[in-house]
């Protein structure tokens, strides 16, 4: 990449990115941050070692990548304050803001833009991330390609091919974190129950979920096969699978996707009403 980019926010997820980008050896020169908030802009520069702007229009206008890192409850008033030099830039627009549609997020900046909009996850913040990606019919494959190679510096990402898919990606991989912690802390409450320790609980727990998780990511084997290698007849871990079964752990999970989806949509036409 060698166009300027610009990341309005200096919160977390902005300085992962920036983060991300710096460590893969994108030249500083070419990278920007703006926040109002000066501690927040104190923040990052201390974590960055860039020079943060305080002013976002400044920013917006000059810059060939805008990435707009706010929260979503601002994003309107962000937009509003900037529009005026997007419109006069054109950049590529990629927003990371959760529940924002491109076509509100393209009124509040004047219409006709190229944007590209991603659901990330919490695991960004250490460069394990997984994102989501859309873009509207003005992003050219060249402004894909640098989307794509700035989510990539915080992890792996899928595009989709349709924009409401964007509220699914949000449910498995944006809320997904928190429902493995869910897991974890279960599993943690079971061991102490049936007499270890906290602390040994906790190790067990956390290395069982990483080690599975590598097993899934680095082995050719989907996570059925995976399941059905470790589980031996007539053993303890069928016996447990068994019990898993009987309350419906595949129902509830997809209960709770669906869920996850319904308040996702909720929330973009909350967001998007303005």
């Amino acid at each position: 990449m060698s166009h300027s980019i610009g990341i309005i926010g200096a919160g977390n997820m902005a300085r992962s990115l920036a983060g991300g980008l710096i460590a893969n050896g994108y030249a500083r020169e070419n990278l920007r941050l703006s926040d109002p908030d000066a501690s927040q802009r104190r923040g990052a520069e201390s974590a960055l070692g860039l020079t943060i702007l305080a002013d976002n229009r400044k920013l917006a206008a000059g810059c060939d990548v805008l990435v707009l890192a706010v929260k979503p409850q601002v994003l309107h008033d962000v937009a509003g304050e900037i529009a005026a030099a997007v419109q006069a830039r054109k950049p590529l627009v990629v927003s990371v803001a959760a529940g924002i549609r491109i076509a509100d997020l393209e009124r509040w900046l004047g219409g006709s833009l190229a944007v590209v909009r991603v659901m990330p996850n919490t695991a960004a913040l250490i460069g394990s991330g997984a994102s989501g990606l859309f873009a509207n019919s003005r992003v050219s494959a060249a402004q894909r390609d640098e989307a794509e190679s700035i989510l990539r510096a915080v992890g792996v990402t899928v595009w989709v091919p349709n924009e409401s898919l964007i509220d699914t990606v949000t449910a498995v991989s944006g809320s997904g974190p928190a429902y493995f912690f869910l897991v974890m802390e279960a599993l943690e409450k079971a061991a102490i129950k049936h007499g270890l320790d906290p602390q040994t609980a906790r190790l067990l727990t956390l290395e069982t979920a990483y080690g599975a998780a590598k097993m899934a990511l680095e082995g050719q084997e989907e996570p059925a096969a995976l399941r059905r290698r470790v589980t031996s007849p007539g053993g303890t871990t069928e016996r447990a699978i068994q019990a898993l079964e009987r309350g419906q752990l595949e129902h509830i999970v997809d209960d709770a996707v669906a869920a996850a989806i319904e308040r996702a949509r909720e929330l973009a036409n909350v967001l998007g009403a303005k």
